[in-house]
């Protein structure tokens, strides 16, 4: 299958924080591929600020190296290597002072679109602001992303609304949840919204519950500081996990735009009912044969952060009464996996035998790894045994169908979109202040109840209190596998 890539207008990309390791593992990597596809031109220009003291070549060579070692491009074509690196440039910039930033406006193009990348600490987010508008570096064409985390709880994030809101309109401001990005999870709203088979189901008539699972292996190493004064609630469910349960529940918008998509979105979040405390786990992984558990990691021996959460939630609203929604995240797990499960009903009455099994349908979408979507349906089981049934998978796996080349990473395409100033797949502020609202009574039931999280082996499924959450309504967790 050929991709259709459509090229982008030129544009300026400052990338504050362009040192970083997000800048090198995610965004100038995925640059460089869509630069490869030509989706990129060679009139644009992309510059890295941050507070190292660089030449440009010196960061046209650590891009060079970011390349080769996270773009994923097993044999890089030289030629355009070196016409990538030739669109690069570096300026030492203070983000708290005032030096750099006259050398910064003089790389500025006029007429071009102008994007600034906010690859930084949040706490530099009003500071970057203020010295744009005070540098003249913005017109009616600039956009700025902010990365997450936005906010530690409602009172931080509408601050740091309020400050960016200072200087610049909610339509200029593009808070990015990289998780949007991926393929999987747009083709979600394509799958929801484009089938005539689907859509007619997605309710609670049809829809036993909803599992929304973000397993990952890793641990805090590395982060510890962070992960601390977050955790898993903060880090992952208030915008990750959040982000998919609103696409999943979302009523369709009048049409597919900005603003129509983030208003369902809105509304899914403004229905969630409050969480009982009997209705969320939290846990705290332990050490394993070659790695510390969570409180040597972060070096707090007395530590009560989560490291995993799983929690049922329910949503107040005609399509979903009475369906379930459970949503789990942790770290040290048996394995690498983010799925949502969509879990129909039993088939009202069975014309089967017992002995033939009871099966149920669902619909499972793979955010990764094999990014893909599995229809499982009932058929009679092979064989001359009788009427017993199994479940098949319909099975539909993106790098299979159209190619390892055609599954861009998630920040390419977001960043893409930030060019064309396209808002669908980020946040908007109202929706991250909701999202707030919605986490933070959660939280300070724990904090009243002087809760301890429930310890868990590394690379296990998490707390058994988790597996109890579901066994309670008469149901399974998928495994994490």
């Amino acid at each position: 299958m050929v991709s259709r890539v459509i090229p982008v207008d030129a544009f300026d990309l400052v990338i504050f924080g362009g040192t970083g390791d997000l800048a090198k593992r995610k965004i100038l990597p995925g640059l460089f591929r869509r630069f490869c596809d030509g989706q990129i031109t060679t009139e644009s220009r992309i510059i890295g600020a941050a507070r190292a003291d660089l030449t440009r070549e010196n960061f046209q060579q650590l891009v060079s190296e970011s390349i080769d070692e996270f773009s994923g491009i097993s044999r890089v074509d030289e030629k355009l290597r070196k016409s990538f690196l030739e669109i690069l440039s570096y300026v030492t910039v203070d983000a708290m002072g005032d030096s750099g930033w006259n050398d910064l406006k003089g790389l500025m193009r006029e007429k071009a679109v102008r994007a600034f990348y906010f690859s930084v600490s949040p706490s530099l987010f009003g500071d970057l602001a203020s010295r744009l508008k005070q540098f003249e570096l913005t017109h009616s064409e600039s956009r700025i992303v902010v990365e997450k985390p936005f906010g530690h709880d409602s009172k931080t994030a509408k601050a740091l609304n309020a400050v960016l809101a200072e200087y610049f309109d909610e339509s200029q401001i593009y808070r990015i949840d990289h998780y949007l990005g991926k393929e999987t999870v747009q083709n979600l709203m394509a799958v929801r919204f484009g089938n005539m088979l689907f859509e007619p189901l997605w309710n609670s008539q049809y829809i036993d519950h909803i599992q929304i699972t973000v397993a990952e292996t890793v641990g805090v190493e590395g982060r510890g500081g962070y992960y601390d004064q977050s955790g898993a609630m903060r880090d992952m469910v208030q915008n990750h996990l959040m982000q998919l349960l609103c696409l999943i529940a979302m009523e369709p918008p009048a049409r597919f735009e900005p603003d129509s998509v983030r208003d369902e979105k809105l509304k899914v979040i403004r229905a969630l009912e409050p969480v009982d405390w009997h209705h969320v786990v939290r846990g705290q992984y332990g050490p394993t044969d070659t790695r510390p558990d969570y409180r040597t990691a972060v070096d707090n021996p007395r530590s009560t952060t989560e490291s995993f959460v799983a929690l049922k939630a329910h949503i107040s609203n005609w399509r979903w009464a009475g369906t379930p929604f459970y949503l789990r995240t942790g770290k040290k797990l048996r394995a690498q996996s983010s799925e949502i499960a969509v879990v129909f009903k039993d088939t009202p009455h069975s014309i089967f035998d017992e002995d033939a099994g009871r099966h149920r349908n669902a619909l499972i979408i793979r955010l990764q790894p094999n990014e893909g979507m599995t229809l499982d349906v009932t058929i009679k089981e092979p064989g001359p045994g009788g009427m017993r049934l199994m479940d098949v998978p319909l099975d539909m796996s993106f790098a299979e169908t159209l190619g390892d080349n055609q599954v861009p990473d998630a920040y390419e395409r977001l960043i893409m979109d930030v060019i064309r100033g396209n808002q669908t797949l980020f946040m908007r502020g109202d929706e991250v202040e909701a999202a707030w609202a919605w986490t933070d009574p959660i939280i300070y039931n724990w904090r009243a109840r002087n809760d301890v999280p429930k310890p868990y082996d590394a690379g296990s499924a998490g707390p058994e209190d988790s597996l109890m959450l579901m066994h309670r309504d008469g149901r399974r967790w998928r495994e994490i596998r």
